[in-house]
């Protein structure tokens, strides 16, 4: 991840219950994506500190599946700063709460807008301590 500093991040934990599975017995993608989200969200949200959109997502990758039971680990971090967006990358972990293994399952990038209150795009903040 970037070595941007600690504001740009953002960690996300979730426990992965049935109704979050899909006919498989591993985590719904639609899910990961939405956990995913959130976590690029509170990221670039601590960059820009006001509202931010989801403009774009770039190559989500699922590299393993995520069984009901297992912890979900969204670790999110901002990698770059635009006049008005951010780019953030956000992995995936998969844990086994009571094996501790723990593997990379999904990935990827999402770009965030910050927005006024009409929600048109507007400059991020570059004074941010």
């Amino acid at each position: 991840m970037s070595n941007m500093p600690g504001y740009a991040e953002c960690r996300l934990i979730e426990v992965i219950f049935p109704e979050q599975a899909n006919h498989h017995g591993t985590l719904f993608a639609g899910t990961a994506l939405s956990l995913m989200g959130k976590a690029a969200v509170v990221a670039a949200s601590r960059v820009a500190r006001r509202p931010v959109v989801m403009a774009a997502s770039d190559r989500v990758d699922f590299l393993a599946p995520v069984k009901v039971g297992q912890m979900l680990e969204c670790t999110a971090q901002v990698e770059s700063v635009g006049r008005t967006s951010m780019v953030v990358r956000v992995e995936a972990f998969a844990e086994g709460l009571t094996s501790g293994e723990r593997c990379l399952a999904v990935q990827g990038r999402f770009v965030m807008v910050a927005v006024d209150e009409d929600g048109r795009p507007v400059p991020v903040a570059r004074d941010v301590p």
